[in-house]
């Protein structure tokens, strides 16, 4: 009877289908389903990250691990490389060509030992001992330096001698006025009213 009261009104097209939902017919109801549960407030707390080591709070580090802290963070940035335990290959020329007769041909005579190295000027010690660590000119330059009454000071890694007499001695220290080479900036350098420990004097007797 609607497919005919359908056709007789001169509908051609189809006709969708009704579809009509529980909330359609109970405007006032909403679809049942399983209750929700309240959800909990959530507060964010932020935490210094001190607080895990130190419960109570930071404590002050005295200089000593001041100065070891500085170190460990400079050695992190200076890591070593995979390529730095392989060894060094050998320069081989492809096309070598042969030296003229004013050059040298051979290294100098005597250039490995201490006579030699007592000729060369401080400032040439001092590179080869920072540039060339770990070779036997390194050891024979920091001969020769301990001879012209420099000292190593093993905290600072730098070299110091006396410019007078020290104003104070002891059995642990000495104070007065030094001068030293300042490696990072290339120059010797004077130092009033410096305290040189003993204890990080590098006294090993290099024979």
């Amino acid at each position: 009877m609607a497919e005919r009261a359908a056709l007789g009104s001169g509908l051609d097209g189809e006709i969708p289908p009704l579809r009509l939902t529980e909330r359609d017919l109970f405007p006032g109801s909403s679809a049942p389903g399983p209750p929700v549960p309240p959800q909990p407030a959530v507060t964010e707390v932020n935490l210094p990250p001190t607080l895990g080591a130190c419960p109570l709070g930071p404590s002050p580090l005295s200089k000593e691990q001041l100065y070891q802290q500085i170190m460990q963070e400079a050695a992190w940035g200076h890591m070593p490389l995979p390529s730095d335990s392989e060894r060094i290959r050998q320069y081989v020329m492809r096309t070598p060509c042969p030296l003229l007769p004013f050059h040298h041909h051979t290294p100098p005579h005597h250039c490995d030992s201490i006579d030699f190295y007592q000729r060369l000027s401080t400032e040439t010690l001092f590179f080869i001992f920072y540039y060339l660590e770990g070779t036997k000119a390194q050891y024979l330059s920091a001969k020769a330096l301990k001879k012209q009454s420099w000292r190593f000071h093993t905290k600072y890694m730098m070299w110091f001698q006396r410019h007078e007499e020290p104003k104070t001695i002891t059995d642990e220290f000495e104070q007065g006025t030094y001068i030293y080479f300042d490696y990072e900036k290339w120059g010797q350098r004077k130092k009033e009213g410096f305290t040189f420990e003993y204890r990080y004097l590098e006294d090993r007797d290099l024979q």
